[in-house]
């Protein structure tokens, strides 16, 4: 596993390369729906995002972020450009550090994610069949130190 970068809280002005990895990541999966935000739409929901959640970023230029609600101890995001970089783990562990819980919901068809979270001791604990917005299942997966 190779040092992605150093870790650093967001700006606002990050908001348009995360959206970039998130693309990225759409047009990579055939199992999400064609119809998806476009890069400058995802870049305005991050760019509000950002300031409303602790929102770090990993590297220079920025190879992955992770947006973490810390009232619902909620991931609400980890995306990463290149997945086995080491990137994912290194955002990971810096919002679990000082933590005993942290949640997340995943799409059901991403059997790598779940497996990077069952690596990381995260258990399964609920399904939404309908997903929570996009139509895809979801999973929702628990750490608990």
């Amino acid at each position: 596993m190779s040092d992605a970068g150093t870790l650093r809280l967001a700006h606002e002005a990050d908001a348009a390369a995360c959206a970039g990895i998130v693309r990225g990541w759409l047009e990579s999966v055939p199992w999400m729906e064609e119809a998806q935000p476009s890069k400058e739409k995802l870049t305005e929901i991050l760019a509000k995002g950002i300031p409303l959640r602790e929102f770090w970023v990993i590297g220079d230029p920025i190879a992955g972020y992770l947006s973490f609600n810390v009232e619902e101890s909620l991931i609400g995001g980890l995306y990463t450009a290149s997945p086995g970089s080491g990137a994912g783990k290194q955002l990971l562990d810096r919002v679990r550090a000082g933590r005993d819980y942290v949640q997340l919901w995943t799409h059901e068809p991403n059997t790598a994610a779940h497996r990077f979270y069952h690596r990381e001791g995260f258990e399964t604990v609920e399904r939404k069949a309908e997903g929570r917005g996009d139509g895809v299942p979801e999973l929702r997966m628990e750490w608990h130190s």
